[in-house]
């Protein structure tokens, strides 16, 4: 990751976010407990002083929401140090979160379930937790996006080995919302995981905004870059389906794929206009059509973007700068066609089948009384038609410039109201010089310019699969064995010897190894030995990796000397603990703050066993003493009944299973 120190823009923008996270979960507080004070009050003063209060925190928020607006919009950050007269771009921010101390958790884990010391793991679990602090400050570039995606997988491993789905670690993870700054915390794994992935789509979208949009291979990559963006934040959205944070909620996921996807468009459009659009028939009619197209999408993104219930959360300037460029870039496809229309006139030589081929795909419909060849060979006609085009461009042309001035965030954004400006001063020009006494006579209603594109963008899906990331816990064994949600004995001690050559059983599985057809009269049967144990260790090598063919050799090489063997036996998969997990999100509606509980009765046959209840994490910060005090871990005995659970419930979802979900 980047230095968390350096006073960078972003890191200054960054750093202004955390600042103002925290300052509205304060005011969150304060309003949360002046609405409960209200609600029980009897008094009428009370009653009064308590509203006065509460108008106050929310005028407040009201403030700290617009202020971290104001960082969501603060594109001239992530743009492209060169000097460029081109529309800014929307980059995401990256979410916050606070610290998170894996250690004690993990090491009890690893005592009471793998049955190893958690110390010999320190290392491992400070690698862990670097790579997540690394995570919080990744460089803008490739690095930043493999540090973010391989925190993400190493994720995956972490969840499989230590978060059984029967039960919480006690680990709370929290984030704050990108756009309300509201906290959201859970005591699993999906809400961190999720959290990285909006990252990484963010992270991309930064890179994208500081491409030099001045050359063809700087559009190249942020095209590709808003493509990759849209993919994982899509991604996101159909593998985890119940985030509790409004940032990641379906309907704002959607809404920022299709901001993605259009700024991608309008890279697109840069691209084709970048070698300059030459003042030829064929060229304007690409060009017009390339326009309209990303009129088009931002029309639609702006559509989306007044939908409730994204038009409460969105930042209102995006939602000003996508309908901006919605009438900008239609007056720029009506411009272009109006061009093509006045100035190319019909000449010898010219190819006239071709034009009137063009001209009909750049409408859905001509006006009533025109047809397409009858247009071209008038050039009356030609000049009222692409007059009337200018006319709509300068319509769209004043909206634009209308919508960025009712916006106090646009208006201070120099280079965008100098490009609306000389656009809209190039058409009225152009509108001017071949302006007639009697157009008014003669007005003519321009259609509409059919969207089209040379390059349709779409989303890049994530490529986990080329990423090659090593699990950091990988000496437990391999993990379709050594798993959270399954349980052993305790690793037993055999001592034996191969009777002339004969060990008394044989192997079988790849890694780790299992006892085999074992002779109930060998010495290796008689020391404890069962069929299906697993292989862990030999004469203190450890065997959790070696294949059938190394243990044997292993065996092999001790002649006829005595053997120790450790070995552990798989327990009933189906044995379990009781359960109890919440989402705690503050100052969330309903919708996002989920409390899901997931209880199961004793079982009414084992009178003799006794469970000790897992707190939830809503009372796990009264209790965190008590609870450490209780992790003094003893191994489990071997043969030893469990009790048994009446409902299973759904395990977390693998590292790539696209049917997960939080709940």
């Amino acid at each position: 990751g980047c230095n968390p120190l350096a006073q960078t823009g972003r890191s200054k923008l960054q750093n202004q976010r955390a600042a103002l996270n925290q300052q509205i979960l304060k005011a969150v507080r304060m309003r949360t407990g002046a609405e409960n004070l209200l609600k029980v009050a009897t008094n009428p003063k009370v009653r009064e002083q308590v509203r006065l209060e509460l108008s106050f925190v929310n005028s407040d928020l009201q403030m700290l929401k617009e202020e971290l607006e104001g960082l969501n919009i603060s594109v001239g950050v992530y743009q492209n140090t060169e000097e460029a007269f081109t529309i800014p771009l929307i980059p995401l921010g990256l979410k916050e979160t606070k610290d998170v101390d894996f250690s004690v958790v993990l090491k009890d884990f690893i005592l009471e379930h793998y049955s190893e010391d958690g110390y010999l793991y320190e290392d491992e679990i400070a690698d862990l937790m670097d790579l997540r602090q690394a995570c919080r400050t990744p460089s803008r570039d490739e690095a930043g996006v493999e540090l973010l995606m391989t925190y993400f997988i190493q994720l995956g491993f972490v969840e499989s080995r230590f978060f059984p789905p029967t039960r919480q670690m006690g680990l709370l993870f929290t984030w704050y919302d990108s756009l309300t700054g509201v906290p959201v915390s859970q005591q699993n794994l999906l809400l961190e995981k999720a959290s990285v992935l909006f990252n990484t789509g963010a992270l991309y979208t930064q890179i994208g905004t500081r491409c030099d949009r001045q050359t063809q291979a700087g559009l190249e990559n942020a095209i590709d870059a808003f493509q990759r963006a849209a993919g994982v934040l899509n991604y996101l959205k159909e593998t985890f389906t119940h985030t509790p944070s409004y940032d990641m909620s379906p309907a704002m996921l959607s809404v920022l794929v299709k901001m993605m996807l259009a700024q991608a468009q309008e890279s697109v459009f840069e691209k084709i206009s970048l070698p300059g659009i030459r003042n030829e028939f064929f060229m304007l009619v690409k060009v017009a059509q390339e326009a309209a197209k990303v009129g088009e999408v931002y029309q639609q993104l702006h559509a989306a973007m007044s939908q409730v219930p994204v038009k409460e959360n969105i930042p209102y300037s995006w939602a000003s700068l996508a309908c901006v460029k919605g009438h900008h870039y239609a007056a720029l496809a009506h411009y272009f066609t109006a061009i093509l229309l006045i100035d190319h006139q019909v000449k010898p030589g010219t190819d006239l089948d071709h034009q009137e081929k063009c001209l009909s795909q750049l409408y859905d419909r001509m006006p009533e009384g025109l047809t397409p060849l009858a247009t071209l060979k008038n050039d009356q006609q030609r000049r009222q038609l692409g007059k009337s085009h200018l006319r709509r461009a300068m319509t769209h042309h004043e909206e634009s410039v209308r919508e960025a001035s009712l916006c106090k965030k646009l208006r201070s954004i120099e280079v965008l109201q100098k490009v609306l400006c000389a656009a809209q001063e190039r058409s009225r020009l152009t509108y001017a010089q071949h302006q007639e006494d009697d157009d008014l006579l003669n007005l003519i209603d321009a259609p509409s310019v059919v969207a089209k594109t040379e390059q349709e963008v779409d989303i890049i899906l994530p490529q986990f699969s080329k990423l090659t990331v090593t699990d950091f816990f990988q000496k437990l064994g391999p993990l379709s064995v050594f798993s959270a949600n399954k349980r052993w004995t305790p690793p037993r001690s055999i001592r034996f010897t191969a009777e002339e050559g004969d060990l008394g059983f044989t192997l079988r599985g790849n890694a780790p190894v299992q006892v085999h057809f074992l002779d109930p009269y060998c010495s290796a049967s008689v020391a404890g030995a069962r069929e299906g144990d697993y292989i862990v260790s030999i004469q203190l090598v450890d065997c959790k990796w070696l294949t059938v063919s190394e243990v044997m050799k292993l065996l092999k090489s001790f002649g006829e000397d005595e053997i120790e063997m450790k070995v552990v036996s798989l327990l009933d998969s189906t044995s379990s603990m009781h359960n109890k997990s919440a989402t705690y999100s503050v100052g969330m509606q309903k919708t996002y703050s989920m409390i899901c509980l997931a209880i199961d009765d004793d079982d009414k046959t084992d009178k003799t066993k006794k469970i000790s209840k897992k707190l939830s994490f809503l009372s796990w910060g009264t209790n965190k003493n008590r609870q450490k005090s209780a992790s003094t871990l003893c191994l489990p005995s071997v043969g030893v009944a469990r009790p048994q659970v009446k409902k299973k419930l759904p395990s977390p979802f693998s590292l790539l299973n696209s049917d997960s979900s939080l709940y």
